[in-house]
């Protein structure tokens, strides 16, 4: 018979909390850390949504069911659906910028 494994949760953060401070840093670092780590999600949220209003404008532009573009974007249907809701958990945003690609525009990275 195979060994137990243990994978009972011992402890959860909760969502309003910090994790780096659970994690034992400093008051300062921790909400240094934080408020960092924050930006870095805010940052990549804004850029996956702006890839998903352009594909999902290309789609009403060119007047495009759902079912067409899946074909175009070589996806299936229920995640051109994703796209157009801006399911934002469930893309890259690398995959996302593949999508554009196939839509014939391009992204361009400006670093500031």
């Amino acid at each position: 018979m195979a060994d137990h494994i243990d994978v009972k949760s011992r402890h959860l953060t909760p969502a309003d909390g910090n994790i780096f401070a659970e994690l034992g840093f400093s008051d300062a670092e921790a909400a240094q850390l934080q408020t960092e780590s924050l930006a870095q999600i805010s940052a990549e949220l804004e850029m996956k949504v702006m890839l998903m209003v352009e594909i999902t404008q290309w789609i009403t532009t060119n007047n495009l069911k759902q079912s067409a573009a899946a074909e175009i974007l070589k996806i299936s249907r229920p995640r051109v659906s994703d796209v157009v809701n801006q399911k934002t958990d469930k893309f890259t945003i690398d995959s996302l910028v593949g999508m554009l690609t196939m839509t014939g525009k391009r992204a361009r990275l400006i670093i500031e």
